[in-house]
């Protein structure tokens, strides 16, 4: 061979181990990418809009609802998020949905997060039962599911090479705690024909009241991402505020999470951009907070102006923290997910000779609801509940952020203990998640009583959130990555 040849051969070997060596090092971290994107679930006049104790019918869209989706990719593990303008979501929906995404688009079921904003404007997604089969999936239920998917895979579609970071900022001026301690004998008969310790939502600026039954959480966590030119791709926030309604009559709202929307997409991507930038509010921890002052309650306002007031004023000041947040792209993704087996309340036989009692006598005619009424009814159909049911849980790790999910209604005492104990500071726990099982009280709560506690209104047994708790702590402490 002369020595051309040889020379050729030596670079063709140099070529092959090169290649050899480059698939079986690959670089030691990933460019992370993310994608987001929008779909629409607005039903159709007519529906149930819930939320009150008893259904109306909706006869005007005052403003679409949506699901919001974003996708996170580190290299080797993507995370779905999808946050649904539903005051509930029900837990075979998102069965339903994990699972045609995982087929669809690979993500693992249980790395994608689904859940309700909890706007009290909207037509139920949740089903005619709690224990229904796939097969009976409503048509609405069916519509729903198939646009988180459509979103879910669009947000994939647009995966880009991004940076992300996260911040916080304290906005304490729109919670308020709504469970109040007032004076002795001031607390109003409850639908059981009992008395509780506690009200819920008493009359704002009573002389009666003493002080609120738990704290607030004023802090508003959110994640930001932008390609690395700088060009915004997504805000995902969570913030512990109930809802603010205010809306028309027969009027379906996403409420203030969609204003929020809107408001910081206009503020982070101030022109027209494509892909388009997609702002994002879940609902935290707010199953005991609203946004009525009741020591000092402001005038009543028109519909929508308050919402919009407080989402607005929430935006500015996420948009104003997003000024002093650090981005990387050097971050890896995690998730665990579970199922855990939580007791149902079972009403005693005394509650259920009270219901049967209650509906025995004759109806309350007035424009007022028939709480007692209601309740018994309620009453009766948990007597034919199983005795446990398997509550998702599910915590996502992004970089160093650990997101919890439950799939309740979750008093705020128990997302700021989440934060308190999980084992990184950047961490907090969104509410309705994956299911919508009531209101989810601390045992201490059980024993003050008030509306979130009654039977009927709360499902779950006394000390499922000790339990549910316990299982994401965990799970956050599994995810914990390699120092």
């Amino acid at each position: 061979m002369n020595r051309c040849g040889r020379m050729f051969c030596l670079l063709a070997q140099c070529v092959l181990v090169a290649g050899i060596l480059s698939c079986a090092a690959p670089p030691a971290s990933a460019e992370l990418r993310a994608g987001a994107a929008i779909s629409n679930i607005t039903p159709d006049i007519g529906g149930d809009i819930i939320g009150g104790f008893s259904p109306i019918v909706s006869k005007h869209i005052h403003d679409d609802l949506h699901v919001r989706c974003l996708v996170l990719d580190d290299g080797k593990t993507r995370l779905a998020f999808a946050v649904c303008d539903l005051v509930g979501i029900s837990k075979l929906l998102c069965d339903e949905a994990c699972r045609t995404i995982e087929q669809r688009i690979g993500i693992p079921a249980g790395n994608v997060l689904v859940c309700a904003t909890h706007t009290h404007s909207a037509t139920s997604a949740l089903g005619s039962n709690r224990f229904q089969r796939e097969s009976q999936l409503d048509d609405y239920q069916q519509f729903v599911a198939r646009r988180i998917v459509d979103g879910v895979q669009r947000a994939n579609n647009l995966l880009r090479p991004a940076q992300i970071a996260f911040g916080t900022v304290d906005i304490p001026e729109h919670v308020f705690n709504r469970r109040w301690f007032m004076r002795p004998g001031t607390v109003p008969e409850n639908p059981f024909g009992g008395t509780d310790l506690v009200k819920m939502n008493p009359p704002a600026g009573s002389p009666n009241l003493t002080e609120p039954a738990g704290p607030t959480d004023p802090t508003l966590s959110f994640l930001a991402l932008r390609e690395p030119n700088g060009r915004p791709i997504a805000v995902f926030a969570s913030y512990s505020l109930h809802y603010v309604g205010g809306v028309g009559p027969g009027h379906i709202s996403a409420d203030y999470f969609a204003m929020f929307a809107e408001r910081i997409a206009s503020l982070v991507a101030a022109q027209p951009q494509d892909p388009p930038f997609v702002g994002i509010l879940a609902n935290g921890t707010s199953g005991d907070v609203n946004n009525i002052n009741f020591r000092t309650p402001r005038p009543s306002k028109p519909p929508y102006e308050q919402m919009r007031y407080v989402a607005y004023d929430v935006a500015d000041k996420v948009y104003a923290a997003m000024a002093n947040v650090k981005y990387g792209d050097n971050i890896t993704l995690d998730a665990r997910a579970r199922e855990v087996p939580i007791g149902w309340r079972k009403p005693t036989a005394e509650q259920l000779a009270w219901a049967e009692r209650t509906l025995a006598a004759k109806p309350v005619d007035g424009a007022r609801a028939d709480l007692p009424r209601i309740y018994a009814e309620r009453v009766q159909r948990m007597a034919d509940y199983p005795d446990t049911m398997p509550m998702p849980l599910q915590v996502l790790r992004v970089g160093d952020v650990l997101i919890g999910t439950m799939p309740c209604e979750v008093f705020c005492e128990i997302g700021l203990e989440f934060k308190q104990r999980a084992p990184s500071s950047k961490a907090f726990l969104i509410s309705l998640t994956h299911g919508a099982y009531g209101y989810l009280p601390t045992p201490r709560h059980h024993d003050l009583g008030g509306y979130e506690t009654w039977i009927g209104t709360n499902r779950l047994e006394r000390t499922a959130s000790d339990k549910m708790l316990a299982q994401l702590l965990e799970m956050a402490n599994e995810l914990q990555p390699a120092k």
